[in-house]
């Protein structure tokens, strides 16, 4: 019998808007596999097999594998999800309907709140209460449960939530609801709201289960087709799917939960940049990635990112809250597949329609007749018509060029004018939308923009890392190894991580230190519990913090907690923190604790950073082509690099184009950049 090839493989797929990107690293040759396919939006599994296929990766070899998807969050933005149900106490069976009754848009006579994911008709009611204190006042009726069950069954629903009021303090009731559902309704999918969150909110936990149910049943059937397909191909190892909070997920978990994959695909960028900016040596990052569809920032701050709760599915203002942990991340339309388009008031606009990868851009040849910003950088010379993908997709540079000029120029008046300066217009507007993504992720939270670098990634980022700092007053602009698979890469480098929340309102004084300190002790065994099981032999890795406000406020703020022994020490941390924020702090006003945190690591196998660069030792032969660059003068004969061939050491002025697989890094004239012994291209930015 031959002898089972050795488990040497750390794979990492991630599933974008109009590609799909590997990564895999084998530990033992110490080589690095990539490879992009377009985005299969019949089956996306589809597309994870092809880039499987197009990298020659074995999966036989696989010790393990993490995959990115934006199934959960595409799903809930179009409203594709399951037809389910939605189990509530008596008298609160309009939860999701009535929401926080705030007009987040006053003045817009027009505004319309999206409407709840699960409609009236499909709401009930139960009898149960659990008393804001914790106590339990009425249990369910067993019987009530039945005939509930029975209903349910005649709607031919796919799956059923459970939110009561309160559970968030007992879930005693929920717990039996749900369970006792699961036992009559055999084949629906079923979430209890306290199975996902231990937070208050009654509305935001309510709509945290709606949207668990409303995915569940097309995650299920998604993570069998993927496990289905990769058996077949050899996978026999762990399957862990990226979370939304930076960490893997058990595909176990992620059946329960798969509202915390809501985010999975960006987060990979955030922890690589992570990575990179502690491997540096330097603290604060903020990191970008543009992708074909949309563009995406965080800011990394003494080497870590932050969480947002609640997320808002569909935005703010229309949109619906999801209750957990989620990478604090900005995101805007404005992709290298978003759609250059002119209103009837003869105004341009980019997005945040994407031709995605069906049909793509003009220059994709695949049927797209409308102007995008990849065919805008093409007909600027800043990708090459016979590169892009290492030529594995061939681009029309006349196609895009006529899009432009039949949809942009003419409508704007501009056809007397060279089609150089409607492409340029197309990319200066879709710049001020990046930037202005930036400046709410930095200037609105607090930051100043000149404090960091910019780490630019994504097969669209680099093209722009040298305009975007210049415009934000940036010195250094970071472009790492394989920008166009990088959130890949940082799949590879994510650890296994759970986050444990509990609600515990009350003042900060002497007396909420036990009670403090019994909620982390509780948490803490929890999370490791979990991770332990989900990462058989490892051992958990515990940060606390902690959630507080003033009190009276509605709004919060986490801090992390070193040590639970002086309450002065905690006021000072939070009024600091509070400072920085908003330029003052109260130091006589009462502060009250929201709520208690616990996050959970643990390590998984992944690769060392100086193994990820692909170096060739071979002379290039010189290479240049026209470039535009209108505030320098126009088109510019350009030297274009392969990046492969640039060693750690080499540096050089710009104008230059580098050139590599899935993504094009543009240095403007001015620049300088040199390569780091990470392979990162480091570029100080002139004036």
């Amino acid at each position: 019998m031959p002898a089972s090839p050795p488990l040497s493989l750390i794979v990492a797929v991630d599933t974008g808007g109009t590609f799909t990107d590997i990564a895999a690293f084998d530990r033992d040759r110490g080589e690095v596999a990539y490879a992009k396919a377009l985005t299969t939006y019949g089956d996306l599994v589809d597309g994870v097999m092809d880039c499987v296929r197009a990298a020659g990766v074995e999966l036989s070899r696989a010790l393990l594998a993490k995959h990115g998807t934006t199934l959960v969050i595409n799903t809930l933005l179009q409203r594709s999800g399951a037809k389910s149900a939605l189990v509530t106490t008596r008298g609160f069976r309009d939860t999701l309907e009535l929401a926080r009754g705030n007009r987040t848009n006053p003045f817009d006579i027009g505004f319309r709140r999206a409407p709840p994911l699960i409609p009236r008709a499909l709401r009930f009611e139960i009898d149960e209460r659990v008393h804001g204190r914790g106590e339990v006042l009425a249990e369910p009726d067993p019987d009530e449960i039945d005939r509930l069950a029975e209903t349910i069954a005649g709607l031919d629903v796919e799956a059923v939530a459970v939110s009561f009021l309160n559970a968030y303090r007992d879930d005693r009731n929920e717990r039996a609801v749900a369970g006792r559902l699961r036992a009559s309704l055999p084949g629906v999918y079923v979430t209890a709201g306290t199975e996902i969150t231990r937070e208050w909110y009654e509305y935001e936990r309510c709509c945290t289960a709606a949207a668990n149910a409303a995915v569940g049943p097309r995650m299920a059937a998604y993570a069998a087709r993927l496990e289905k397909r990769l058996g077949e191909g050899g996978f026999a190892s762990t399957l862990y799917m990226m979370g939304s909070n930076g960490g893997v997920l058990s595909v176990d978990r992620s059946l329960r939960e798969p509202i915390a994959l809501i985010e999975s695909g960006p987060v990979g960028g955030c922890i690589g940049a992570g990575a990179y900016g502690e491997a540096l040596g330097i603290e604060n990052l903020i990191a970008f990635d543009m992708g074909g569809t949309t563009a995406k920032c965080a800011v990394i701050q003494g080497g870590a990112f932050g969480l947002s709760s609640p997320y808002f599915v569909g935005g703010y203002d229309t949109g619906f809250p999801i209750r957990g942990s989620v990478v604090d991340i900005v995101e805007v339309g404005a992709g290298g597949g978003s759609i250059a388009w002119v209103d009837d008031g003869r105004r341009l606009h980019i997005g945040p329609r994407s031709a995605g990868s069906d049909p793509g851009p003009a220059a994709f040849g695949r049927g797209g007749t409308e102007p995008t910003v990849t065919d805008a950088n093409l007909v600027l010379g800043r990708i090459a018509a016979g590169e892009f993908l290492a030529g594995g997709l061939d681009l029309d540079r006349d196609a895009a060029s006529r899009a432009i000029a039949e949809r942009v120029a003419v409508p704007l008046g501009m056809d007397d004018r060279p089609i150089e300066a409607t492409a340029e217009g197309m990319l200066s507007l879709a710049a001020v939308t990046m930037t202005g993504a930036i400046r709410r992720i930095t200037v609105e939270r607090g930051h100043d923009p000149r404090d960091f670098a910019l780490f630019v990634f994504g097969g669209s980022g680099p093209i722009y890392a040298s305009s975007l700092a210049r415009e934000l007053d940036i010195g250094t602009a970071i472009v790492p190894p394989e920008p166009g698979n990088f959130s890949a890469i940082g799949m590879l480098l994510a650890d296994a991580r759970l986050d444990v929340a509990r609600t515990m309102i009350r003042d900060l004084d002497e007396d909420a230190l036990c009670e403090i300190r019994a909620a982390f002790a509780e948490a803490e065994r929890h999370g490791a519990d979990i991770v332990a099981a989900e990462v058989p032999g490892a051992t958990a890795t515990l940060a606390r913090s902690i959630e507080l406000r003033y009190r009276g406020q509605k709004h919060s703020f986490v801090l992390p907690v070193t040590g639970l022994g002086d309450v002065a020490a905690l006021r000072g941390a939070f009024e600091a923190y509070y400072r920085e924020r908003f330029g003052h702090s109260d130091p006589v006003a009462p502060i009250e604790i929201v709520g208690i945190r616990v996050n959970a690591y643990a390590n998984t196998e992944k690769p060392d950073l100086a193994r990820l660069p692909r170096f060739e030792d071979e002379t290039e032969a010189a290479a240049s082509r026209p470039v535009w660059f209108g505030a320098a003068g126009g088109w510019i004969e350009t030297p274009v690099r392969r990046r492969a061939t640039l060693p750690p050491g080499f540096s050089a002025e710009g104008p230059l184009i580098v050139e590599e697989y899935g993504a094009t890094t543009v240095l403007a004239p001015g620049d300088r950049c040199g390569v780091g012994a990470l392979g990162e291209i480091r570029i100080e930015i002139g004036d």
